[in-house]
């Protein structure tokens, strides 16, 4: 760890809204440590932010120990943590919906979120000083769902509940966790949104987007308060996407 300087962990790091993340927190000073599911994707990012990057599939338990475990080798200590690991699924009719899918949606955008948190969460109980920020990854779909989109849906609203949960357990431990609710940033997962996406009318509608930059800019703010002020929710979002209004 550089004397001074605060850490921060970004997971899914090695693309979209966690790269840009990632580079964000290395511009504002922080030491920073990234996973994903790529190494390939992870080493670009880490010559950008001269930090630590591990392979690291969130689904696993003991792979999400061991990453965090490298960190704090090589830290010392973890100060923030963008929980950002997660996937999409095809659109699929609630009927029609596999199992399989099902399951792998949870696994990833839920229980990764959770083996994430729980890691942390025990880093900054047991550090002195002790204390430190989660800032997990909700989405639009925390509040408002997308036709065809159960699993996905259903991950998310269970975000909103993981988040007060740890704000709650984290209160004693000097530990705030708050969420931020993305709509339509412009990556390469959202790009398809140009063409169209279905609406709860049935039909295809092109949608807005927006510059990422303005998602890491809201990162950073939580991020850069004091541990005595949280932002509980904060929504960013593409002013004219459908979601004031869906369905």
């Amino acid at each position: 760890m550089t004397e001074g300087k605060k850490v921060a962990v970004v997971t899914g790091g090695g693309s979209g809204i966690g790269r840009a993340v990632a580079l964000g927190f290395a511009a504002q000073g922080y030491d920073v440590a990234i996973c994903g599911r790529r190494r390939d994707a992870l080493e670009p990012v880490r010559r950008d932010t001269g930090g630590y990057a591990a392979a690291c599939d969130v689904t696993d338990p003991d792979a999400v120990a061991d990453f965090f475990a490298g960190v704090r080798r090589t830290y010392g200590r973890v100060d923030v943590v963008f929980n950002n690991a997660g996937r999409f699924a095809p659109a699929t009719l609630f009927g029609d919906l596999d199992v399989k899918v099902w399951r792998e949606m949870i696994d990833t955008n839920l229980n990764g979120a959770f083996y994430v948190a729980r890691e942390a969460f025990r880093i900054m109980r047991d550090q002195a000083p002790q204390g430190g920020r989660i800032i997990n990854n909700g989405s639009i779909s925390a509040h408002a769902p997308r036709p065809e989109a159960a699993s996905y849906t259903t991950s998310k609203h269970a975000i909103t509940g993981l988040t007060k949960a740890i704000s709650l357990d984290g209160r004693a431990f000097g530990i705030a966790c708050g969420q931020i609710d993305i709509g339509n940033a412009a990556t390469d997962m959202t790009s398809q949104m140009n063409s169209g996406s279905l609406q709860a009318n049935g039909t295809m509608m092109p949608e807005p987007t927006f510059d990422v930059r303005h998602v890491v800019d809201g990162v950073l703010y939580m991020a850069g308060l004091p541990l005595a002020a949280n932002v509980q929710f904060m929504t960013v979002m593409a002013t004219n996407m459908p979601y004031i209004g869906r369905g």
